[in-house]
């Protein structure tokens, strides 16, 4: 519904704002009368009123919402007549990557606008306060509106300039739907709008490597999503998961991906998604080649600056070369980034033993299961006395 009024109003701003005043008004009325039959229709009218009273009240108002009360009278009337609503949520993601909008705060606009993510949420991903993430987005919307950008798909070269940014957001969603689902709910459902915006840019722009190694990398890692949880909701590594419960659909698509994506231009997702490839194979009753997988991480590293892959790589490096190997990545990286983000001190920790390591990775968690594996994890080093090379 935001996708529809937004991209005919051009006022995302004034969208948003109307649907959470339609939304407000049905927390208050539909436990007490029940939910109506077609609950979108019902909230669309309460919108298009709500931008009638608030009109009423200012007359410079009055002329900025005229265009989104005709959208969403258009709205309106596919809703009470039961049409099904047009997924315009493509034009918002590109929109949302226009070089008009500051490149530190696209994926995060996407986040919450194309897929609702809580601004809380999507600041404790980005390492930056709660309050400064929600500036950087109403600066953001504003831009928007003030820069006139369409809220629609672009032409060919402009949706290719903004491929990356798109990708970048979309990948973010993804990772998102790997917390706890207790954090914020929907988290499966999260995963699946990732999934389907990959399916739907790789349908758009089929030529496009990249679009398919994303889509390649987020089927990999949903095949396991089964197996990171044991019968007690315990988190389970990934060397330690039973691929008997790794989904052989998802595997077989991510392959057949992978493969489509050719080796003319490999990038950041085709690498990232070969390296789960390499992983995939236990599926198969093969072990894992980590001395493969760290020479794929290195190469990844010098594509990226993300914080996310040079911690990953350091994680390789122990498997394939010992933890020597390890700390050495670790030690290179920039303090000040690496000062607060978890997976750096639990990967630290599993290579060095040291409680105060356990205890800033455990610290930084925002996961019980995660949580709870690392105390043990904690435990059984301190018993050990040496770091433990063989389960991470």
């Amino acid at each position: 519904m935001l996708a529809f009024l937004a991209q005919r109003s051009r006022d995302l701003n004034l969208a948003q704002d109307a649907l959470a005043d339609a939304f407000e008004s049905a927390l208050e009325t539909w436990p007490k009368r029940g939910v109506p039959e077609r609950p979108e229709a019902w909230l669309l009218t309460a919108a298009r009123r709500r931008l009638v009273d608030g009109s009423r009240r200012d007359g410079v108002r009055d002329r900025m919402a005229m265009p989104l009360y005709v959208a969403a009278e258009a709205a309106e009337e596919r809703a009470w007549a039961d049409v099904p609503f047009p997924d315009e949520r493509l034009g918002m993601l590109f929109a949302c990557a226009h070089p008009a909008i500051d490149v530190a705060v696209r994926a995060p606009l996407l986040l919450r606008v194309v897929l609702g993510v809580d601004a809380g949420r999507i600041a404790n991903a980005f390492l930056v306060s709660p309050e400064a993430m929600r500036q950087r987005l109403v600066r953001a919307k504003a831009k928007i509106r003030a820069a006139g950008i369409a809220l629609e798909v672009p032409s060919a070269s402009a949706a290719q300039e903004r491929l990356a940014d798109v990708l970048d957001a979309i990948y973010a969603a993804f990772g998102l739907s790997w917390e706890e689902p207790g954090i914020d709910g929907g988290a499966d459902d999260l995963a699946q709008e990732a999934l389907y915006l990959g399916r739907t840019i790789v349908d758009l722009m089929p030529r496009e490597p990249e679009a398919r190694g994303l889509l390649s990398l987020m089927l990999f890692v949903e095949s396991r999503r089964d197996a990171r949880r044991d019968a007690e909701e315990a988190y389970v590594p990934l060397d330690l998961q039973d691929p008997a419960r790794w989904s052989q659909p998802l595997i077989a698509e991510a392959e057949l991906t992978l493969r489509r994506a050719g080796t003319h231009a490999i990038g950041r997702f085709q690498l990232e998604a070969a390296i789960q490839s390499a992983h995939a194979g236990r599926a198969r009753g093969n072990e894992a080649d980590w001395t493969a997988i760290a020479e794929l991480y290195d190469a990844l590293v010098a594509r990226t600056d993300a914080l996310g892959a040079a911690v990953a790589c350091a994680a390789a490096h122990g498997r394939a070369y010992g933890a020597p190997a390890a700390l050495r990545v670790l030690d290179a990286l920039d303090a000040g980034r690496s000062a607060g983000y978890q997976p750096y001190w639990a990967v630290r920790a599993h290579y060095t033993n040291d409680p105060a390591d356990y205890d800033r990775a455990i610290g930084l968690c925002t996961s019980a299961a995660s949580r709870s594996f690392l105390a043990s994890a904690r435990e059984a080093a301190l018993d050990a006395g040496e770091p433990n090379r063989s389960r991470l």
